[in-house]
């Protein structure tokens, strides 16, 4: 079983990043929603050593796209780019499955007709 300080930070994190991800274009903002609910939710019997990274890299996402929005909202920049490259060092690290994954994120969010079909509401 977990610890509750660590299930509390999984949350925590979690969280945050969901939070952030309001600041997002609406249709990346559901894309990048549902792959951070699969990619929690499929790591919830990990390993501790890939947990520790898992936590990791998604520490470094969350604060990379606070950075950006903060920048976004301070500058009130109308398009910002959202995001960071992948440094080639860190994708030799990956393992198949995950080269295949960030491929298929790659071509959905770089789609010019999108997947999802959404529409802010305006009231």
């Amino acid at each position: 079983m977990a610890a509750p300080a660590h299930v509390s930070r999984v949350l925590s994190l979690y969280k945050r990043i969901l939070v952030l991800h309001r600041f997002l274009p609406i249709d990346l903002r559901a894309l990048g929603d549902q792959y951070v609910k699969d990619e929690f939710r499929r790591h919830k019997a990990a390993t501790s050593e890939e947990v520790k990274s898992f936590m990791t890299e998604w520490e470094n996402y969350k604060d990379v796209l606070q950075t950006q929005v903060l920048e976004s909202a301070r500058d009130q920049i109308d398009a910002m780019k959202f995001g960071a490259d992948l440094p080639e060092g860190k994708l030799r690290d990956f393992q198949d499955e995950q080269i295949g994954q960030l491929y298929e994120l790659m071509l959905e969010s770089t789609k010019p007709n999108r997947q999802f079909d959404i529409q802010e509401d305006n009231k």
